[in-house]
């Protein structure tokens, strides 16, 4: 195992480093983040393992980088950079403060009863009924929300909506 934990530590801390690098670049810059998602949060809980050993095969270097004081102004420094997004998170609240207004949006739309959400999705709300239980759903009336019918049926309610919004016409050239 030690020879395994030596001979394989770094060179999987770098390549996961390197898939966890290029999904996060990728999901900054929001280009196929539907793609890159759950690779970058599962390869980054993966990273984590490989990192664990480096630091157990490179401890002694560590402790000699933490007594000159060469770790502790990265470490710092690291800390200083990320407070402030922790900060904006808290602030946040998760309630919806500063919640993406996409995701807000699609929240409150999952949660207005029918018969209020027909017209934002250009329909009747008799007509989104008859379109919910055609694709298998039960609903009862206009007076339900998105949000229960999903519950019932064992799915996400944003997956719902997705699948009743009306298809987005071609922008047209200027």
């Amino acid at each position: 195992m030690r020879r395994f934990l030596n001979r394989y530590g770094t060179p999987l801390t770098v390549g996961l480093f390197a898939v966890s690098a290029i999904s996060g670049i990728a999901l900054f810059f929001h280009w196929g983040s539907a793609l890159f998602h759950g690779m970058h949060e599962w390869l980054s809980m993966v990273l984590l393992a490989p990192f664990a050993i480096h630091l157990w095969k490179n401890w002694r270097p560590l402790v000699v980088y933490a007594r000159r004081g060469t770790l502790l102004i990265p470490i710092l420094l690291s800390v200083l950079i990320a407070a402030p997004f922790a900060v904006m998170a808290m602030q946040g609240g998760g309630g919806g403060g500063r919640m993406n207004p996409g995701g807000r949006s699609a929240q409150l739309m999952t949660e207005a009863r029918l018969a209020d959400l027909a017209p934002v999705l250009k329909t009747t709300p008799d007509a989104l009924v008859a379109d919910i239980k055609q694709r298998g759903y039960t609903v009862a009336s206009a007076d339900e929300t998105l949000v229960k019918i999903a519950a019932t049926a064992g799915i996400p309610a944003n997956e719902l909506l997705v699948a009743l919004m009306p298809a987005v016409p071609a922008p047209q050239p200027r």
